[in-house]
This record gives structure tokens, sequence and C-alpha cells, in this order.
């Protein structure tokens, strides 16, 4: 079965863990903070059940080859595609939170949690404009591919 890239995986866990590091900030830096994983965490959830799996099928397929598992990265490839809107949507939420976060965290002095806050930012945009085109895109060469 084609998993998700091992470098966004890593990526992933490495946001969560700094994201737990801020909820334990104090004052108001971790309260926004545990707003920010009230969001993100069942958005993380979703991304990593169907929105990154069909990007393991990049280098695969820029090789001419299919992975064995086309058919259900087909259907998470069509699955990201149908639910964009809405993940778009829980993005603008999340950015929202996590400048929240931004301020809490340079009001009290927690530089370090400010800076997180504009990875996840970042994260969210490379999202956006690479990884979820890229995703779908998958889906699009799956289907010229014959894969039904």
């Amino acid at each position: 079965m084609t998993s998700i890239p091992q470098p966004l995986k890593h990526e992933h866990d490495e946001l969560h863990a700094d994201l737990v590091r801020a909820t334990q900030a104090g004052g108001a830096t971790a309260a926004a903070a545990k707003k920010v994983a009230h969001l993100l965490h069942p958005h993380f959830v979703q991304e990593e059940a169907f929105a990154m799996p069909p990007l393991g099928a990049l280098a695969p397929l820029a090789k001419g080859e299919l992975p064995p598992d086309a058919a259900s990265l087909l259907a998470m490839a069509r699955r990201l595609k149908a639910e964009l809107p809405r993940m778009l949507a829980e993005h603008e939420t999340i950015v929202g939170a996590l400048k929240e976060l931004a301020a809490a965290a340079q009001r009290e002095g927690n530089p370090d949690v400010a800076s997180f806050a504009e990875r996840l930012t970042m994260h969210a945009r490379t999202e956006e404009e690479v990884l979820y085109p890229a995703a779908i895109l998958v889906g699009e060469v799956l289907t010229a591919r014959g894969v039904k």
C-alpha cells in the first residue's frame, strides 16, 4: 500500500509536538494553542486519511509505473477534490486561530511559539498551493492511465 511520503508525515508529527508544547506555555498563549489544537487535530486526521496518501504515488507515476493500490488512491484523490472547499475553509479558521496564537505569544514573550504559529501558517499555504493540487493531479493521472 502506498503511504504518506515520510517527509510529510514527519513534518505533521513535528508540528503536532510543537503544538503540544505551546499548549503548556501557560497564560493566553496556552489558551490560544489549545484552540488551535482543537481545530487542527481533526483536520490533520482527515489529511492523513485521504489528502496525503495519494502523494506517495508521485514517484511511481513519474517513472511511468502504477502503484499497486491505484484504485484506492484514486478514490482518495477524488474525495479530496470533492471536499477541497471544506478543507480550505478549515484552513481559514485554523489560520485565524494561529494569528491569535502568534499575537498572544508575542505579548507574553514566547518567540518560539510565535515562530511555530508562523511555520504552521506556511504549512497550510503549502498544502493549499502545492500538496492538495498535487494529490488531485495524482487522481487525474490515475484516471488518464485507465484506473477506475
